[in-house]
């Protein structure tokens, strides 16, 4: 019989936030792409709360964009609200995060990629891999069918038996109301891959005509021109713009809650696995900060038009009774009624030290791994993941190439080689203090960093790229025009004054007053017209104005840092050839011969960050290498 189903290049299993990424960015470079999901109509859920960005993890959205990906601007097309974070610090720390509509976020996601020339889709539950001599070939569905394509990339989020948990019930299922996956986390440990269960968990969903908001703190978004997607004035967003609202804990709150602690599953046994540090339960909060008198909590809609709000801050899985009944007796709760009540879900994950810097597995050729199934947390780290394997998957097959980026270079890249270079003993979130070079990783320069990269390896189109050398140029005449032109002291010196500034007691160049930490360029073009004239004349946008000033400012410690990466990527260069014996160097300490040949690391630079590996181990691999 002939065979009804096409081959494929590439096969996506999952549509979460990772598989999505991973699928467009494969068929946009001209791979033909298949991607498998559970439910077509759950594609790219927010599973947890309706935002996307934040701290570090707005950077990433930004760094996924610049590359070509469309987490930006799925997110800018979805949002009803938008601020950035950290204005008040320097712009290192600078993060952009969005309020979504629920609804639209995945709708716009699932029409970006039914609209993917070279992309399938399939609705089905994968079960298995078809493996012959370590190399993938295809997988197997619940229905019988059989897709077959030289690589696999496993997106698989929080399905691979999945068990959920609500006090003292428990039941399966990879999110609620969907089922767990099962079959490929034993199919995966015959084949030799170590594996481990991780938690998570979800607020409590709440009814806001319940809600008396007039006893909670409104919070607004900003309505200027920061957005996610580098080219986001393309478009228009015309949802209605929505606050989001500050509650408060109190201590009758937290007895209320401990009173259901003996039912809870994180304390009576029922969880063995790690949660997440960084986004903890809210009973653990009670019981890891037993002295705080109240913790904040944050009301966030779920949509443009919808009542239903995510409690940020409240995740839980105690009993629903308990939870209800702590709500109450929250300021502005008195009379809440909820949705649904908060869970976790314990689920298969597989400790990504088993992966190459590309998030191809070191067992079988051809199969990627990508999202929670690396013990990752986050909407923003799994498309980011999604979308490196997508381009190593495509470049693999096609050309022979890899994509990798370097911590001097991305967020993206710090997130990778953390996970294949240390692993990870909890769920992964990033954070802004993992990098080395956070004033290298700006959210502004994205797009310089990236998306030349982007260009070359054919995920940045024509039209994009034509935008970012656009910017470029307009951003460098505009640094030429400041540092060039001459400002007297009668045009300045009142604003100087008013800012606590010590006044110009002649000419100078307009650069050496935008210098001063006080002054900002949007102040001087309050006083100086021609300035404004000349930005407005040029159509330099608001952004490349704010990137141009940033550039100015911080141009001292950027060149310094630059330097300093420059100087520690020598060891990054050094790239250890094959697969290595270390067992045989027995100059090397125990553990660094143990952890050494586990990871197997690409480079001395690789090797000198796995725990364990001391300086001494690294002069040994040194001299071994000749240097």
């Amino acid at each position: 019989m002939t065979n009804l189903l096409p081959d494929y290049d590439i096969i996506v299993v999952g549509a979460g936030h990772a598989g999505c990424e991973a699928a467009a960015a494969a068929a946009h470079l001209g791979s033909r792409t298949l991607l498998i999901t559970l439910d077509m109509n759950k594609i790219a859920q927010m599973s947890c709360n309706p935002a996307i960005g934040g701290i570090a993890k707005g950077q990433i959205v930004r760094e996924i964009d610049a590359l070509g990906g469309m987490m930006g601007i799925v997110t800018d097309r979805s949002s009803i609200q938008f601020r950035m974070l950290n204005l008040s610090k320097g712009p290192a720390m600078w993060s952009p995060r969005a309020q979504c509509d629920r609804m639209e976020f995945s709708a716009n996601w699932r029409h970006l990629l039914e609209h993917t020339d070279g992309l399938d889709m399939w609705q089905d539950d994968v079960v298995s891999l078809v493996v012959e001599e370590h190399r993938v070939k295809g997988v197997k569905t619940s229905f019988g069918t059989v897709f077959y394509a030289p690589r696999v990339i496993l997106t698989n989020g929080t399905f691979l038996n999945g068990l959920m948990h609500v006090g003292r019930v428990s039941f399966p299922g990879g999110r609620l109301a969907e089922p767990a996956s099962y079959g490929l986390t034993a199919q995966l440990r015959e084949l030799g891959f170590e594996t481990g269960r991780m938690k998570t968990g979800t607020p409590v969903r709440i009814d806001g005509r319940s809600i008396d908001f007039s006893k909670l703190t409104e919070q607004d978004g900003e309505n200027d021109f920061h957005r996610f997607s580098f080219v986001h004035f393309d478009y228009v967003n015309d949802l209605i713009h929505r606050p989001c609202y500050m509650a408060y804990t109190n201590e009758e709150v937290h007895k209320a809650l401990r009173e259901g602690f003996a039912d809870s599953p994180l304390f009576n046994g029922t969880i063995q696995s790690v949660g997440p540090r960084y986004c903890p339960s809210i009973e653990t909060k009670l019981d890891t900060f037993a002295d705080k008198n109240c913790h904040h909590l944050f009301l966030e809609p779920e949509g443009e038009t919808t009542t239903e709000f995510y409690l940020n801050g409240f995740s839980s899985s105690l009993p629903w009774e308990v939870q209800l009944k702590g709500l109450r007796l929250i300021e502005g709760f008195e009379n809440v009624k909820i949705f649904r009540p908060g869970y976790a879900i314990e689920y298969d994950y597989f400790p990504p030290t088993q992966l190459y810097h590309t998030l191809e597995t070191k067992l079988v050729h051809g199969l990627y791994f990508a999202g929670q199934i690396n013990g990752t947390t986050g909407y923003e780290e799994a498309g980011a993941q999604g979308l490196i394997a997508g381009i190593n998957a495509h470049l693999s097959l096609h050309q022979n190439k890899e994509f990798i980026l370097n911590r001097d270079e991305a967020y993206i890249g710090v997130l990778i080689d953390d996970l294949v270079t240390k692993g990870v003993d909890e769920p992964y979130r990033m954070f802004t203090s993992r990098a080395e070079y956070r004033i290298l990783l700006r959210q502004d320069d994205a797009d310089n960093r990236l998306t030349p990269k982007g260009y070359e390896i054919g995920l940045v189109n024509q039209d994009r790229y034509n935008i970012y050398i656009d910017k470029i140029k307009k951003r460098d005449f505009l640094i030429d025009y400041i540092q060039n032109y001459s400002v007297k002291p009668e045009e300045v010196n009142a604003l100087l004054e008013s800012l606590g500034s010590t006044p110009l007691k002649q000419g100078v160049k307009l650069g050496d007053v935008l210098s001063r930490p006080q002054v900002g360029l949007s102040q001087l073009l309050e006083v100086l017209p021609a300035l404004k004239d000349f930005i407005e004349s040029h159509t330099i946008r608001e952004e490349i104005v704010e990137a141009s000033e940033i550039a100015m400012k911080y141009s001292g410690y950027i060149e310094r840092e630059r330097m300093l990466a420059d100087k520690l990527s020598r060891l990054e260069n050094l790239v250890i050839a094959g697969k290595f014996n270390y067992e045989e160097l027995t100059n090397l300490s125990i553990e660094a011969r143990q952890k050494l040949s586990k990871i197997q690391p690409r480079t001395i630079g690789q090797a000198s960050r796995i725990s364990g590996v001391s300086p001494a181990d690294i002069n040994v691999l040194l001299i071994l290498m000749g240097r």
